[in-house]
């Protein structure tokens, strides 16, 4: 006998074997019971999840020889023949390969003959969306009113292809993806009954690669049990999936959180030179990085984190190093990577630039001579806020640096600001916010001053960028920008933030401090200037 994929030989045979899709069987159980089949369904959902084995199902169900039966008996000739795929009365058809008019002429003229054994007629159209506009209306009239004996079910992955009119006809149930520990718990069932020997992380592992899809899953069970001759570990999985391990996202994120760009790019290094794709592992570290958001907001609760015990503590650990801001930020910079990758058609240079962004080092350790010179000549505290100068004319002796630290600096509320001096002053405002909170100096720097009103400073945002606008407006970090630019300009300034749909000119990025930061880290130097 030839052997039989997994995929194949665990497809489920009734409503009881389906995983992950509750609230599909709940329906179709209770429609049964009580008698109230549509004449159409519409099975829509992400690949792998069973809409078809849910169809076949429904066929068995409502032609059992002891139905319409929400339990078919996968016993009497009706439910074999359907589950062998030869019922002369169930008609699966490809909706890619029988998508023209006259394939939908076809089919409405053998609508119109009764079974040849069984209650109904059943018609199980797979990627209906496929069929084309004219076939669609050839279909209509039929599946408004088709005869007592037909029922119609559709599936699809592209819900959204197919025409409202059609859709407007059917009872349509969307499938969902299955669940990381839903797939687990099938693949657990299946090497026990196939005295297979795999390991947990692996199973984890190859129901997260699996994308919810419970098909790939198995598809994936069924080569790596081919591909070891003992029991299946991580390593293998990995190995054979070309994915990123654990322990690589971790020390990563190490590196971020020591401010160890160097460290971050020879890890990524690494992970190319061990021949891992680095889309898979910025895919991967977007991922860690979600599971460090839920772990911040859960407080030590890792339920929401799919991952095996032992990870999960890992993960609730290396947490506690980040704020939710510095995590949306992160995000935030790693999602923006991905849509640049698209654009240039690499992952890696956006990735190693993502990498050095997040994992540069504040304080700037290392300047350039011309770096000293301005510093020199604009100095500004350690947290950032300059100090009140003499007005013209006025004389004194400078205090001691100990005695300046100390002095509370009192804005002049009465003084009026302009937006030129403003622009003028932007860069030092960033510079000084970025040394007390590297996160709100970020999202700063996106913005624009464009209006000063009664000392009030409106900045703009792109219309794509409302999550720094929204990280401005909270509390403390209003405050603390209303402070650092009250005291760059010796006034009482308040701030407010504003989406704006006008294109907002960017500064020149070789002022920013974090391009600073990279150039003085890899000694790097401006060549031309346009």
């Amino acid at each position: 006998m030839s052997y039989v994929v997994f995929a194949l030989k665990w497809r489920p045979q009734d409503f009881n074997a389906i995983v992950g899709q509750e609230h599909i069987v709940t329906t179709l159980r209770n429609a049964l019971q009580k008698n109230r089949l549509a004449h159409a369904y519409l099975f829509a959902g992400p690949r792998g999840v069973g809409k078809t084995s849910t169809a076949r199902i429904l066929a068995k169900a409502i032609n059992c020889a002891q139905g319409p039966t929400p339990d078919p008996c996968g016993k009497c000739p009706s439910c074999t023949q359907i589950a062998q795929g030869n019922s002369l009365d169930v008609i699966e058809i490809d909706g890619a390969s029988n998508r023209g008019i006259d394939e939908i002429r076809a089919l409405r003229e053998s609508v119109k003959f009764s079974p040849a054994r069984s209650r109904f007629k059943v018609y199980i159209i797979d990627e209906v969306h496929q069929i084309t506009p004219d076939g669609f209306n050839a279909l209509l009239k039929t599946l408004e009113e088709p005869p007592d004996f037909v029922k119609f079910i559709f599936a699809t992955t592209q819900p959204n292809k197919v025409m409202p009119t059609i859709i407007s006809r059917c009872q349509r149930l969307d499938f969902r993806r299955i669940s990381v520990m839903e797939i687990v718990g099938q693949l657990e069932k299946i090497i026990e009954s196939e005295k297979v020997e795999v390991q947990k992380e692996a199973l984890i592992a190859i129901a997260k690669a699996s994308d919810g899809a419970l098909r790939d899953a198995e598809s994936i069970l069924d080569e790596l049990v081919s591909f070891t001759k003992g029991r299946v570990s991580l390593a293998e999985v990995v190995s054979v999936l070309g994915l990123v391990e654990q322990e690589m996202l971790f020390a990563v994120t190490e590196k971020i959180i020591a401010k160890d760009a160097r460290g971050a790019l020879e890890i990524l290094d690494r992970v190319i030179g061990q021949g891992k794709d680095t889309g898979i592992f910025l895919s991967n570290l977007i991922e860690h990085f979600r599971n460090l958001m839920v772990a911040r907001v859960s407080r030590g609760d890792a339920s929401l984190i799919d991952l095996p015990e032992e990870t999960s503590q890992l993960i609730l650990k290396q947490a506690e190093h980040f704020s939710l801001e510095e995590i949306f930020s992160a995000f935030n910079v790693l999602v923006n990577t991905q849509e640049m990758a698209k654009r240039l058609d690499s992952v890696r240079i956006p990735l190693e630039v993502s990498l050095v962004k997040l994992a540069h080092d504040k304080k700037g350790d290392t300047l350039h001579p011309h770096q000293h010179a301005r510093r020199e000549s604009h100095p500004l505290p350690k947290q950032g806020i300059e100090p009140k100068t003499p007005a013209a004319g006025e004389k004194g002796t400078p205090l001691p640096a100990e005695q300046r630290q100390e002095e509370k600096i009192e804005p002049s509320p009465e003084t009026e600001i302009s937006l030129e001096g403003v622009k003028e002053a932007w860069q030092g405002i960033i510079e000084s916010l970025s040394r007390v909170k590297i996160s709100a100096g970020t999202y700063l720097n996106e913005g624009m001053p464009v209006k000063v009103e009664r000392n009030v400073l409106t900045i703009a945002f792109p219309m794509n960028y409302s999550l720094h606008k929204e990280s401005l407006e909270r509390k403390e970090n209003r405050q603390l920008v209303e402070q650092i630019v009250s005291q760059v300009l010796h006034t009482g300034t308040r701030v407010n933030f504003i989406l704006s749909k006008e294109e907002i000119p960017r500064q020149d990025a070789s002022s920013h401090p974090f391009i600073k930061s990279v150039l003085d880290s890899f000694g790097g130097r401006v060549i031309a200037e346009d």
